[in-house]
């Protein structure tokens, strides 16, 4: 996000703002799905390994969970791809190319960290078995709502982009 705000301009201000935006359903989204996982039968399920099979347990929870982390790693169509194409556009546009070589690399190297827990929910077989109460309602709802929103945000990110563009152009 810093690279946009470096950039300067009102695209890398409304990138910025358009990036905030998903990177707050993604992340409240991702913590849903822990939060949900996260303790069961007195212990802890908080490590990438306490996810193995989740895909095949509670397909949701990992399709959810799977989308988030596609979309922080930066992988299309979500919203996560869209914010990091706005804001490296933005830093390009005001010159600044070789903080945009540092960004995507940085980003490359997240998506191992990213892809893994992916890889855990639906390549790798449970350790143990981990018995999750049924998830409320409302969490449930949170969850398909924020799951939604980033992959509106990446499907058809121009309206709202352009929301934040105009909203720029109104600070004085």
């Amino acid at each position: 996000m810093l690279i946009g705000v470096i950039a300067g301009s009102d695209s890398g201000q409304s990138s910025v703002l358009f990036y905030l935006l998903v990177y707050t359903f993604m992340n409240l989204g991702a913590f849903g799905v822990i939060s949900y996982m996260g303790y069961s039968n007195k212990q802890e399920n908080l490590n990438v390994e306490d996810y193995r099979g989740l895909g095949y347990r509670h397909p949701f929870a990992a399709l959810a969970m799977a989308i988030f982390m596609f979309s922080l790693a930066g992988i299309p169509p979500t919203g996560g791809f869209v914010g990091k194409f706005y804001i490296f556009s933005a830093a390009i546009q005001s010159g600044y190319v070789w903080l945009v070589i540092i960004g995507v690399l940085n980003s490359v190297i997240s998506v191992y960290y990213y892809l893994r827990v992916v890889i855990n929910l639906y390549m790798r077989d449970a350790e143990r078995e981990i018995k999750v109460p049924k998830a409320s309602l409302g969490l449930s709802f949170a969850i398909l709502l924020a799951m939604l929103a980033v992959l509106q945000m990446g499907i058809m990110p121009s309206g709202l982009f352009e929301f934040f563009q105009e909203s720029i152009l109104v600070l004085p």
